[in-house]
């Protein structure tokens, strides 16, 4: 191309006023495999599915894990939290779980004679809606605006969420007839959709070596700070990403576009940019290169693809179209 090379950040939406200075790539790179070790003493044998989801916490992404039951999913999700010092509240979604039962409501207190806010589990540093699925449409949309814009509105009062604020979610892949399929919107602001899938033997054998005697989720502790976590964020954010890079997602994107009932929208171009630098954070670099973009394209665009009108969003045909995508889109 001969566009001159724009190396400016991506802009991230969601990026707070008081971020705190970025720490260096190579102590960023450094921090995201202490942490990626320490998830490792409890998930065996899921390297690539464990960066996959530290490259989008590194962007300001949050992660849908999708799988059979037993695969490990909240586990994953608790120990990325307890790598962290934060906050970390898990809500367990049943078909009568309300909205307010996320957000928080206002009770009116008899001795001050006047409504008073009660902040919902939503309110945290990490999230995990375990079996988000489970819920009805009406209650999983009362995530939309605090995963896009890291808010709660209520009774028209507008209430920040902590920063860093991440939604790490599972849902159940299996009982399709008691389950409700997850709106399209909210899809769409799941920066990656990931699967752990089944160990094999020897690793399954290992599995059952560390939890005889007790499980080692109960001696994980935390290795990184709130505040470590977000100025690896901001040294995220700052990473250099390309013209031609940018031009590169683009051309993807349209692919999706052009070849199915409903391709990747540019909140997933975004997405897509964000993990990139993500994955450049974690390799030491501190700018994007073609290789991030294709590493991370298939967990954050397939989820956002309908190859069909009628059809489900993701699946075996979506993910098959972003692979034919990358075949057929050259960087320049």
């Amino acid at each position: 191309m001969t566009d001159a090379p724009d190396t400016h950040a991506v802009a991230d939406p969601r990026t707070h006023a008081d971020a705190p200075a970025p720490m260096p790539i190579t102590e960023a790179s450094e921090l995201a495999a202490e942490v990626a070790d320490n998830i490792e003493t409890v998930i065996v044998d899921k390297r690539e599915t464990i960066e996959h989801v530290l490259t989008a916490v590194l962007g300001g992404g949050h992660v849908l894990l999708e799988d059979v039951p037993g695969v490990g999913k909240t586990m994953l999700a608790r120990s990325v939290a307890r790598s962290f010092d934060g906050d970390f509240r898990r809500v367990q979604f049943t078909p009568d779980l309300l909205p307010t039962d996320v957000t928080g409501v206002n009770v009116f207190n008899e001795k001050a004679r006047e409504f008073e806010f009660q902040h919902g589990p939503v309110f945290a540093n990490v999230l995990l809606a375990d079996e988000i699925n489970r819920a009805p449409p009406k209650t999983q949309s009362a995530l939309l605006e605090a995963m896009e814009e890291e808010q709660v509105t209520a009774d028209g009062d507008t209430r920040a969420l902590p920063d860093p604020f991440l939604v790490i979610a599972t849902q159940n892949s299996v009982e399709r007839d008691r389950t409700y399929e997850l709106p399209v919107a909210e899809l769409d602001r799941f920066m990656k959709k990931l699967r752990l899938g089944y160990p094999d033997r020897e690793r399954e054998v290992d599995v059952l070596d560390r939890v005889v005697g007790g499980h080692p989720i109960d001696d994980i502790s935390s290795v990184a700070t709130v505040e470590d976590l977000r100025r690896a964020r901001s040294a995220t954010a700052a990473v250099e990403v390309a013209r031609p890079v940018k031009a590169y997602v683009t051309e993807l994107a349209r692919y999706t576009r052009d070849h199915a009932a409903l391709g990747v929208s540019p909140r997933g171009s975004i997405s897509l940019l964000q993990a990139a630098q993500g994955r450049a954070v974690l390799d030491g670099r501190d700018y994007v290169v073609p290789d991030d973009v294709q590493t991370e394209a298939p967990a954050v665009l397939a989820h956002r693809v309908r190859p069909e009108a009628g059809g489900t969003l993701g699946g075996e045909a979506a993910r098959t179209l972003v692979q034919r995508a990358l075949d057929t889109v050259n960087p320049e």
